[in-house]
């Protein structure tokens, strides 16, 4: 799977570059802003984000995601405040919260790289709030299922 991160803390993309690279996933860029999110995603078509939501020029991750989402690539933010994440998750699969382990982003990155290649992700990792669900879909619903937002496959 090809993973774009949009982090503005350097230390921060290259440890999750580094997790992304141990999971046997490619890396097609780093982003600082959201300008550079927007040249990233038209140049290297990734397939698959994650996405800080306060960006180099500001709280722009939003828009960086609303973008993707436009796109059809999914993603998920990474963000230290998910209670800033629009109701609607701006298009997102979902959140993980900052600080997290890497063991959970790991069990993250395993979830949502079952979902994008359409097979069974098996049971949500707790690093990892489903956007659908987090809107009072009832776990296990179609709706709670992020299959059914991004027609990836799956379960139906």
């Amino acid at each position: 799977m090809k993973v774009m991160i949009v982090e503005d803390e350097v230390l921060l993309a290259m440890e999750l570059e580094s997790e992304v690279e141990i999971a046997g996933h490619e890396v097609t860029g780093i982003a600082m802003s959201s300008s550079q999110a927007r040249e990233k995603i038209g140049a290297s078509r990734p397939d698959f984000a994650f996405v800080d939501i306060h960006l180099k020029d500001g709280p722009t991750g939003i828009e960086v995601g609303r973008e993707l989402a436009a796109a059809g690539i999914p993603y998920v933010f990474v963000s230290g405040n998910i209670k800033k994440i629009p109701e609607d998750f701006a298009g997102a699969v979902g959140a993980i919260e900052k600080p997290y382990t890497m063991n959970g982003m790991k069990n993250a990155l395993a979830y949502v790289s079952a979902i994008v290649a359409g097979d069974d992700p098996g049971l949500l990792p707790v690093s990892l709030v489903l956007a659908n669900a987090s809107a009072g879909a009832e776990p296990g619903s179609c709706k709670a299922d992020p299959h059914y937002k991004w027609g990836l496959g799956g379960r139906s």
